[in-house]
């Protein structure tokens, strides 16, 4: 049976606890006291975490079913270019991002639990708009981008879900309880990617599961995930709990945004998360445009993207506990650096072999054929790249609390309250500068489906190359800027602390 509420310490009568708590509200966490910790805080954070990982989990599932439906869309029926598919690719990762700076601040004034029911019920809108849409042939386009634009609360709820969590963990515990918190979101996109197309019947799973003979039928997905997001929003309300402490001032924590590492950090997540997001939003239709044509029916030529599209995704999101767990033991800024080190250097793998290949514009056979022969280098690549940002999305928000705590901890002194009222008012700029720096790193996610897209650009293949030589300069500047911020030694002693 799940516990309403902490014990009020013996030095606060009950009468202290703020009368307008109602339902599971804990008025008293301290998880940096360790007897409190091991006693009652470890069990009910740990509930909270995995409730939240799947709320999350689900999240992000919707926030990217346009990212593999947008290529089934024309086995549907439905007559969209390449730019139009991007762009339904890409609305959701902007939406996600505006999203996700309300969506940090609305667990303080709601509480963690209330507002993961009212965010879960929230993807009802996305799911069922989907299921209704895609049934429909005649459905014109704008509605489909209006559609495409409410999948973006799934990605407001990583905001708050991280917000949520870092209050619950001590900080020797944070990069790995926000990593697997994270891990567990980031990895619903490998699962919608590998499991719609075998929901909606538009194809098996390497010979063990058949495709549909009666064609595609995306409906289905919409109804699946709403009926998730139903589960989860009563998940929520039976195991889930609010703290009292985790109360925030929206526009005293937004002073947060005048901190300089707020920015810097920022710069780093969209370098880490926005790849993150934003490749696995285009890699489906990378492979398609790049590797795969529909002639000879029914199966084609070259590398069918439904077999492979989910694995970017896997990758990046079992090692974002990874980066975590080696920031907490290494210190979030070397294991970053390191991970920018090899997203720079597998980014020009990439571009090497895209180099090898063959324009398609036309779907020729042929041309698909040539070039399949390229696909395992280009996959190989891929892999490696999502391994990276998946470590640097965890380091990094290791750094982000790491940061918050070492100022206060070097503006007071150990043992008196205001040592104890610093690092609570830490953990609360932490929270808000989670949702900040969350929505930047999301906004790579916009970005990267549009690059890629290029109307301008008459070759889709020349596209692809010339946004990979961008982002090749965009990591070149985070890593400068982490190396020069967080590991010089002659910065200021605030600009060095050991994050």
């Amino acid at each position: 049976m799940p516990v309403d509420t902490a014990p009020i310490s013996p030095t606060t009568p009950p009468s202290a606890a703020p009368s307008r708590r109602t339902g599971r509200w804990i008025e008293e966490w301290r998880p940096e006291d360790t007897e409190f910790w091991e006693e009652t805080g470890r069990p009910i954070a740990r509930r909270n975490l995995w409730w939240s990982v799947f709320a999350e989990h689900l999240g992000f599932s919707v926030w990217l079913i346009w990212s593999v439906s947008s290529a089934l869309l024309l086995a549907q029926g439905f007559d969209f270019s390449a730019q139009q598919l991007f762009v339904l690719v890409a609305v959701p990762n902007l939406v996600g991002s505006l999203l996700r700076v309300p969506y940090t601040f609305a667990v303080g004034l709601f509480g963690g639990r209330n507002w993961t029911m009212v965010s879960a019920g929230l993807l009802l809108v996305p799911t069922v708009g989907f299921a209704i849409a895609v049934a429909n042939t005649a459905t014109p386009y704008w509605v489909f981008v209006v559609i495409a634009a409410t999948a973006g609360f799934g990605g407001g709820n990583f905001a708050s879900s991280m917000a949520n969590i870092n209050f619950f963990f001590p900080s020797s515990e944070k990069g790995a309880a926000l990593g697997l918190n994270a891990a567990g979101g980031n990895i619903g996109v490998s699962i919608i990617q590998l499991l719609l197309p075998v929901i909606v019947g538009g194809a098996g799973i390497f010979g063990l599961v058949k495709a549909s003979e009666s064609g595609t039928h995306l409906a289905r997905a919409g109804w699946v995930y709403a009926a998730l997001a139903v589960v989860a929003t009563l998940a929520a309300w039976r195991f889930m709990d609010n703290l009292g402490t985790a109360s925030v001032k929206p526009r005293e924590q937004l002073q947060v945004v005048r901190e300089p590492h707020t920015w810097i950090l920022s710069v780093l997540y969209i370098g880490t998360f926005g790849s993150f997001i934003g490749y696995s939003a285009a890699m489906p239709l990378l492979i398609k445009l790049n590797f795969w044509v529909p002639d000879p029916a029914p199966l084609g030529t070259g590398i069918y993207f439904a077999y492979y599209a989910f694995l970017g995704a896997l990758v990046g999101s079992v090692t974002r506990p990874l980066g975590g767990w080696l920031a907490d033991r290494l210190g979030g800024s070397r294991v970053t650096l390191a991970a920018f080190a090899g997203i720079l250097v597998f980014t020009l793998g990439i571009l090497w072999t895209l180099g090898r290949l063959t324009p398609n514009p036309g779907a020729d056979p042929a041309v698909a054929s040539d070039n399949q022969g390229w696909f395992p280098l280009f996959l190989g690549f891929f892999l490696l790249l999502f391994a990276a940002t998946g470590i640097g999305n965890g380091s990094v928000y290791k750094m982000i609390p790491s940061i918050w705590r070492a100022q206060a901890l070097e503006s007071t002194t150990a043992g008196t309250p205001e040592r104890d009222a610093a690092v609570l008012d830490s953990n609360r700029k932490a929270s808000a500068s989670l949702g900040i720096i969350g929505a930047a790193g999301a906004v790579g996610g916009f970005l990267i489906p549009l690059a890629f897209s290029a109307p301008w650009v008459d070759s889709p293949l020349s596209a692809t190359k010339g946004a990979f030589w961008v982002f090749l300069a965009y990591y070149a500047v985070c890593a400068v800027a982490t190396y020069a911020v967080y590991l010089r030694r002659t910065q200021a002693k605030t600009a060095i602390v050991t994050v």
